[in-house]
Formats: C-alpha cells, sequence, structure tokens
C-alpha cells in the first residue's frame, strides 16, 4: 500500500507512534487522517497539524467505533487503512487485580476487534483494505515484570494472525506492530508510571527508537505488504531462536530476568512479599 490520496483512521494518535503515524501519514500524501484519542483536545490538536479530523473517543466503546467508521467512509470516503494503535502499561505479575487485565484486554485486543467488525465488511465489499495494529515485541516473545501486558500484547498477534489468513482472500492486508522501546509518553501515563524506568530498562535493551523511527518501519512494510512490522531488528532474530528451540528460549529469558533483577524484587515474589 502507498499512502498517497488514502484515507487513514489512527487511534491514540494525539502522541506517541500514533503521532508519528499521522504525521508520516500526511507526509506521504494521505487524503485525511482521522486522529482518535481519548484526549479530545489532543487528537484535535494533531489532526488540525495536518488537515484532517480530530475524534474524541474510548476505543473500548464498539458503538463509537462503529459510529466513526460510518461518519468517516459518510462524509470523507472509504477507509483504506485503520491503525489500532492505543495501548498502555502496566507493571504486576499473579497479584494483579483481574480488574486491570480486564480493562487491558479491552484496549489492547477489544478495542482492535471492533474496529475489524466496523471496516472489514466495508473493505470485503471494495476487494481491498489495510489494518494496521500496534502490538509489541512483547506479542512475539514475552514481557518481563507484566503478566497483564505480555497476555494482551500476545492476543493482540494471535487475532491480527486469524484476519490476515481469514480475509486475505477478499483483498484485505493486515499488518503487526512489534516495536520494543519507543520514546513516548507510555510509561508516563501508566498506572506504575513512578515504577517505570526499571520497566524501560528491560525494554531497552536494544536500545530506544523515535517514533519518526518507528513511522519509517510502518511505511516500508505497508508498502511490501509485511506482516511483521520489526522496528528494533534484533526481534526478528530473537523470534527465530524461540521457534527453533522453545525450551531453551526459556531458559535464556529465565537467565536474563535473573540477571536484571538481582539488585531488586524479582516478579516471582512480588505475589509474595
Amino acid at each position: 500500500m502507498e499512502l498517497k490520496d488514502k484515507i487513514a483512521i489512527v487511534t491514540g494518535g494525539a502522541s506517541g507512534i500514533g503521532k508519528g503515524l499521522v504525521e508520516r501519514f500526511h507526509a506521504e500524501g494521505a487524503k485525511h487522517v482521522v486522529v482518535v484519542d481519548l484526549d479530545e483536545a489532543g487528537a484535535v490538536a494533531v489532526a488540525e497539524s495536518v488537515g484532517g479530523t480530530g475524534v474524541g473517543l474510548d476505543v473500548t466503546d464498539e458503538a463509537a467505533i462503529a459510529a466513526l467508521v460510518a461518519k468517516t467512509e459518510s462524509e470523507v470516503g472509504p477507509v483504506d487503512l485503520f491503525v489500532s494503535n492505543a495501548g498502555y502499561v502496566t507493571l504486576g505479575g499473579l497479584e494483579a487485580p483481574t480488574e486491570d487485565l480486564q480493562r487491558m484486554w479491552e484496549v489492547h485486543v477489544l478495542a482492535h476487534l471492533y474496529a475489524a467488525r466496523a471496516v472489514v465488511p466495508r473493505m470485503a465489499d471494495r476487494g481491498e483494505g489495510y489494518l494496521l495494529s500496534t502490538a509489541s515485541a512483547a506479542g512475539l516473545l514475552s514481557q518481563f515484570g507484566s503478566l497483564h501486558y505480555a497476555m494482551t500484547k500476545h492476543a493482540a498477534v494471535a487475532l491480527a494472525e486469524w484476519l490476515a489468513i481469514t480475509h486475505g482472500h477478499q483483498g484485505i492486508k493486515v499488518s503487526v506492530l512489534c516495536p520494543q522501546l519507543v520514546e513516548t509518553n507510555i510509561g508516563q501515563n501508566s498506572p506504575d508510571a513512578d515504577k517505570f524506568d526499571e520497566a524501560a530498562d528491560v525494554a531497552g535493551a536494544d536500545g530506544s527508537l523515535q517514533p519518526s523511527d518507528v513511522a519509517d518501519s510502518v511505511i516500508d512494510a505497508l508498502r511490501d505488504e509485511r506482516f511483521h512490522v520489526l522496528p528494533h531488528t534484533e526481534v526478528a532474530e530473537y523470534v527465530k531462536r524461540k521457534g527453533e528451540d522453545v525450551d531453551r528460549w526459556i531458559t535464556g529469558m529465565q537467565r536474563w530476568q535473573g540477571k536484571l533483577y538481582a539488585d531488586g524484587v524479582h516478579p516471582a515474589d512480588w505475589f509474595t512479599t
């Protein structure tokens, strides 16, 4: 897919990766970009900077997502690309409240499902369309210290795989974005913001990227219609190692986790301390 003259919807577009994608889509010649975020003022500000439309809504509200797609197609034109990007991070293991998992499940997985339900039938009727979902390298591997994040990001990848397999024959393309650490405000927006430096040390083992770097990777992947979008190229090798010998990979992850938490409280002890 080339973005020139395309209509795109980007959730979580008021900041971070989402904002970077909005700006890059505009630079690539997109006809119109709808910027969606829980932060309505932020969404409007980003949209105004690219001549798009800013919308404040909760991506876990299926009716609101369906109405957004219908309104966009009625007033602007057919949605060529829907980017499900909204997300956040928390820290915790078995002790973390189930209610927190439910909320993250709704944002990281159900929101992607609601977007697909809203646009796939329309795209299928036209014989073309593109879905891009933001997961994480954690969705392909795992995430030290964050049970809920690891679970929901894996599910986001699984959903993207299913959509690609099931609807590919209808001309619908799917990509899933799986970065490691990106310089965004995801930590500051987290309920565990005071602990995020520790989590960032884990995610940033291969260095951190700017949203613009991620946008470069996304544009390349969309152009090539690649399923995995891996801004941190090391992730491809980690996935390969996991596939070749999962037991060895788990042992390696156990050792790495032990080194990371050698001077602090190990995640396995959070439930009992």
